[in-house]
């Protein structure tokens, strides 16, 4: 049976490669799961972090336009937004499917939701795509070679230990062990009403 972490993996690495396709920051996501089921939820959560990752960076080119910089400032400030619009739509989904779990009394709370773990394992699938091409270029040094490919080791297995404490927390959620508790982000500097440099020029 294929656990809840070798899934989003699976979709993860895909939607990494669907991207690569056009390589575009612009490039309409083309998502091959059904947006309201959680593997389609995954593929678009994937798509935002990998789409991220080139406008940091394309906005740390040290001759960019500074027009241009603010524009991506703004894009890159919006994608975050939307990453954690995604992640509570994770842990939405988890909160439906373990609500009718009996929680035993001597029950823990762990130090993160899944979802923001498994944020951490989306963002893994880029670094483990990003690191596999360094170590594959032809236009390096062989030591830069050498230190890419040591450290594309350590995030695979950074990977599977990530992997497997998530399907654990489940399991554990699953039985009672752990309860969920989500606070939803409170991004202050996204609220008009919350922000002073905002609500001030009202």
């Amino acid at each position: 049976m294929t656990s809840f972490s070798q899934n989003a993996n699976r979709i993860f690495d895909r939607c990494v490669v669907d991207y690569h396709i056009e390589n575009n920051i612009d490039a309409q996501v083309h998502n091959p799961f059904s947006p309201s089921e959680i593997d389609g939820i995954l593929y678009i959560k994937n798509w935002i972090d990998t789409v991220q990752w080139h406008l940091e960076d394309i906005i740390r080119n040290p001759e960019i336009d500074p027009v241009e910089a603010l524009a991506l400032k703004r894009r890159i400030d919006k994608s975050n937004q939307d990453r954690t619009d995604l992640v509570e739509a994770i842990d939405s989904y988890f909160l439906d499917k373990y609500k009718d779990v009996k929680v035993l009394a001597n029950a823990t709370i762990n130090t993160e939701s899944p979802a923001w773990a498994i944020d951490r394992l989306s963002i893994l699938a880029l670094k483990i795509y990003h690191m596999d091409q360094e170590a594959h270029r032809t236009d390096a040094s062989p030591e830069h070679i050498a230190l890419c490919k040591q450290k594309l080791q350590i995030l695979l297995e950074q990977r599977t230990d990530l992997s497997t404490a998530i399907d654990q927390l489940l399991l554990d959620i699953e039985s009672g062990r752990k309860y969920m508790k989500v606070y939803r982000q409170m991004k202050m500097y996204n609220d008009p009403s919350l922000n002073p440099i905002l609500y001030k020029k009202k």
